[in-house]
């Protein structure tokens, strides 16, 4: 998955996560233990010869598991669809441990539709403007470059100063797959930037940290998790549903407003986030119900006024 797909780091993680789940549900089956007791079940000893009985119908029954007693939303089984198949392929095709590869047919679910939530540009400048505390200058420029950039959380947390070109107002990001893209920043994200350098601690940081654009409390990198927990509380002190809005949404918001706001065209939204597909950024360019009446208005029959 990393060396050869070149999946990064968390999606391999994901993967795990997913395989290891159906290992506990074959065991559970079989041993007819209570759904209690499924997170303490160890996998270690787990007897591959159980991986050779599995059929197609094995499968679509530990689907209709995921979905009772897990979660029922689509993305969530859609992914154990997909690390279902990538195991199974490897194993037939790769491995050739298996005769038959009973996740070749495994239907993926359907996803619906959805229009990505996101800030309007007045919510996100109250959001960045409650930003205060000690740490004030480092969360500046981390939500400057979200709401600005589009970027994900892992490539975020993931920045070096090195990656920080302010001569060509440039910025390094590894995306998935650990695929760099060069990403333009503008005035507001390389003054707070410089405003962080400033006051960015030095002392006690070892190792790669010391590479690290975003410093902890801990002088350690910080962690995805912490700039989330960072984020609660900005969103809850702007008056932001935070049950709802994460860091993601942020991403979200950046590729609203510059296409809706910014008029950037779909292709440069494409380079900006790092999609390698355009469909993948069209979930961006959704259009308003106020584009969609004022586009109605605009058409040129509706002034026309006809005899009765």
């Amino acid at each position: 998955m990393s060396v050869i797909k070149g999946k990064s780091q968390n999606t391999v993680t994901q993967y795990y996560y997913d395989l290891r789940i159906f290992l506990r549900y074959i065991i559970m089956t079989e041993k007819n233990l209570h759904e209690d007791e499924f997170n303490n079940i160890d996998i270690l000893n787990f007897d591959f010869e159980k991986i050779k009985k599995i059929t197609l119908d094995d499968l679509y029954a530990f689907m209709a598991y995921i979905n009772n007693e897990h979660s029922s939303n689509d993305s969530f089984r859609a992914r154990k669809v997909a690390s279902l198949r990538s195991f199974f392929n490897y194993l037939y095709i790769k491995e050739k441990s298996i005769s038959e590869n009973p996740a070749q047919n495994l239907d993926t679910p359907k996803l619906k539709a959805r229009l990505p939530k996101y800030l309007s540009l007045e919510q996100s400048i109250d959001l960045l403007k409650v930003i205060d505390g000690e740490y004030k200058q480092r969360d500046l420029a981390m939500f400057a470059l979200f709401l600005t950039c589009g970027l994900r959380l892992s490539e975020l947390v993931s920045i070096d100063i090195k990656n920080v070109d302010f001569k060509k107002k440039t910025l390094k990001v590894i995306g998935k797959g650990n695929k760099e893209r060069i990403v333009f920043i503008n005035d507001l994200c390389v003054d707070t930037i410089k405003k962080y350098l400033e006051v960015r601690p030095n002392d006690g940081l070892v190792g790669n940290d010391r590479e690290a654009l975003f410093i902890s409390s801990k002088s350690t990198r910080i962690t995805g998790r912490s700039v989330e927990r960072i984020a609660k509380k900005y969103f809850d002190l702007a008056g932001i549903d935070s049950d709802v809005y994460t860091p993601h949404k942020l991403r979200h918001t950046a590729a609203t407003i510059m296409y809706r706001d910014g008029n950037v065209d779909v292709r440069t939204l494409q380079k900006i986030l790092g999609h390698e597909s355009l469909s993948t950024t069209q979930i961006y360019t959704h259009v308003s119900d106020e584009f969609m009446e004022n586009a109605a208005k605009k058409n040129p029959l509706a002034q026309v006024k006809l005899d009765d």
